[in-house]
């Protein structure tokens, strides 16, 4: 796939990026590197590869060795409550966290 200097210019945009000229030249040949390298991965046969539901920890398995999944068990706990929640902002009001505007448009 070959990537252009507008498809970064018009990304950078979307994500309020100020991409210097060099910084698009950079981006767009490092981007166009990782979707060829992608590209390419694509290409692997993966039709007998089973899918995998949930990734096992890297050891496989427990300690047991059964090549169960690790989590731990979803205990319904009672919620943490604004005031609770708020107790350590910095800034606070009206039940909410206050934070400084960061896109100016």
């Amino acid at each position: 796939m070959k990537l252009t200097e507008k498809d970064v210019r018009h990304v950078a945009e979307l994500a309020n990026l100020a991409l210097s000229d060099d910084e698009i030249a950079r981006m767009t040949h490092d981007l166009d590197g990782i979707l060829t390298h992608i590209d390419k991965l694509n290409e692997l046969d993966t039709s007998n590869v089973e899918p995998m539901a949930q990734v096992l920890e890297a050891s496989g398995g427990t300690a047991s060795g059964d090549n169960q999944p690790t989590l731990r068990d979803d205990i319904e706990r009672p919620p943490l409550g604004n005031t609770l929640a708020l107790a350590n902002a910095p800034l606070a009001g009206s039940g909410y966290f206050k934070v400084p505007k960061v896109i100016e448009r």
